[in-house]
């Protein structure tokens, strides 16, 4: 696992700039998230896998789903319970996840088994997030949830943690910036509005369990 878990000295970020191993960071517009769409609880976890692979690991078949962009308008974003969406960024899958904050943790640990999940999920109504980084299974960082619980971050987030607070003196919630920098800094994707907006997902449904429509593998 520690090809796995070393995080690279140089990538080329996807949609966005250089990094090096001087953590050169640069923030994200992230105003349209926080805005109307502030109101609608969105979230994307980044798995690093094909799509096929992403969708088979969730209980779905990929071949039933069907292709289309990320809705324009949040009221028109799918609600919980109504199909997923996933895409295909370099070696990445992101899949748009609509249901409620409390996917459970045990289905996050167990999509991250021999690879690499980041996962972001808000409601800016309720100025509330969750983040998760994972690697094979195991919870390597977690902040978030209505508690605000923050675990301590690992040694190989110290130097892009730096550079964060710096560039976000005042410590916000993530999901207003921080975030997106960890997730640019975790998959080498820079998720802005332009590029999930470009992006043609696969939508279709999962299997699921539970009065909370939780997604089952």
């Amino acid at each position: 696992m520690d090809k796995l878990i070393a995080l690279p000295e140089w990538h080329v970020s996807v949609g966005g700039v250089c990094h090096h191993d001087d953590m050169i960071m640069q923030p994200i517009d992230v105003s349209w998230l926080c805005g109307e769409y502030g109101e609608e609880c969105y979230g994307f976890i980044y798995l690093r896998t094909t799509p096929e692979q992403a969708i088979a690991r969730l209980g779905g078949h990929y071949a039933d789903f069907e292709p289309a962009r990320l809705p324009d308008e949040p009221d028109d974003w799918p609600d919980p319970g109504e199909p997923l969406g996933v895409a295909s960024v370099g070696d990445w899958s992101i899949i748009f996840y609509p249901d409620w904050i409390s996917i459970e943790e045990e289905l996050i640990t167990r999509l991250s088994e021999g690879t690499r999940l980041v996962f972001h999920t808000a409601l800016g109504v309720e100025d509330t997030d969750d983040f998760y980084w994972c690697e094979d299974g195991e919870i390597k960082y977690l902040y978030g949830g209505d508690d605000a619980f923050v675990m301590d971050p690992p040694d190989e987030l110290a130097d892009a943690m730096e550079e964060i607070n710096k560039l976000y003196p005042s410590i916000p919630r993530l999901y207003r910036g921080p975030a997106f920098l960890l997730i640019e800094y975790l998959t080498g994707i820079r998720p802005t509005e332009e590029l999930l907006k470009s992006l043609t997902f696969r939508w279709g449904t999962v299997k699921r369990s539970g009065s909370d429509g939780g997604l089952i593998p």
